[in-house]
């Protein structure tokens, strides 16, 4: 048996050698290229490694570890050794990394007292102890223990965008440890008292979930209606039940969209649906406040 072997024309670029692979392959192994890929990446780890290194941490001791709600606890820290660090701290809703000992990832924690009370050389914060978290070692740290601690960060709440004169109507929503940075909006004041419409939508699973119970008469004194939201109510509840958008729709009264802005802090979820309600009823986007 024989076989015949019919030669096609040749291609345009068939005088190169049949050894060589095809020129795709050849861009993929080219030097330069391979060259100048690892050069960019050699460039970013070190630029990351730089950026890293030139985090400032101040350590300070804890002078407060005790619950504040079911899985919530209180955390104050003493900055009286750290002036630079406690005036870092210029408005509520900010946040800044905070790690323990032993342990190289920080966590992010939004401060939870006001600025003022960092004038006097105390960061509280409120801390949520998720089970394998750094969250959950912090919390059961005790005082005197020592943590690391970066500047304050972040734009914060920028109320002075929202003035009184021009806005009587302001609308705050938290969820959860989102009550946080609320509370520091709160006790910073923000003129509540000068506004003719301040409600806090607060939301959480059952009042044993909720924490600052003990501040509420406070922030109602100083011009904040508070309307707590259960998602889970115990028996016997009778005030809003469910999650807080929809308890904002239900009670939601006709408010003037020109002179009303919000305060959002808490899930995303909620975040979101919230800020869909208000934008679709007209208040300007640039007038809903989040601290991120």
């Amino acid at each position: 048996m024989s076989f015949t072997i019919s030669h096609a024309p040749l291609a345009p670029h068939a005088h190169l050698s049949p050894s060589l692979p095809p020129m795709s392959i050849l861009r993929r192994l080219n030097p330069s290229r391979l060259t100048l890929r690892l050069h960019r990446r050699r460039l970013a780890t070190v630029a990351a490694a730089v950026r890293q290194d030139t985090t400032l941490w101040t350590p300070a001791p804890l002078s407060r570890v005790e619950p504040a709600a079911e899985s919530l606890f209180h955390v104050r820290v003493d900055l009286s050794d750290a002036p630079d660090l406690a005036s870092s701290y210029t408005r509520p809703g900010q946040y800044l990394q905070l790690r323990v000992p032993d342990v190289e990832k920080p966590s992010f924690l939004a401060i939870a007292s006001p600025p003022a009370l960092a004038a006097k050389g105390v960061f509280e914060f409120l801390v949520k102890s998720v089970e394998g978290s750094i969250a959950e070692l912090l919390c059961g740290m005790k005082k005197g223990d020592v943590v690391e601690l970066t500047q304050a960060m972040g734009k914060g709440f920028e109320i002075d965008q929202i003035p009184p004169e021009n806005y009587p109507t302001v609308l705050i929503f938290a969820t959860g440890s989102g009550i946080s940075p609320i509370r520091s909006l709160i006790e910073s004041g923000f003129n509540a008292d000068k506004r003719s419409d301040v409600k806090l939508f607060y939301g959480a699973r059952n009042l044993d979930r909720m924490a600052y119970q003990d501040r509420f008469k406070d922030w109602e004194a100083s011009g904040v209606n508070i309307v707590p939201v259960l998602s889970q109510p115990q028996d016997g509840w009778t005030g809003q039940s469910g999650y807080v958008q929809a308890a904002f729709s239900r009670a939601k009264q006709a408010y003037n969209p020109l002179s009303t802005a919000a305060v959002l802090c808490g899930q995303k979820q909620m975040a979101e649906e919230v800020t869909s309600i208000l934008l679709a009823d007209g208040v300007a986007s640039e007038k809903i406040l989040k601290n991120f």
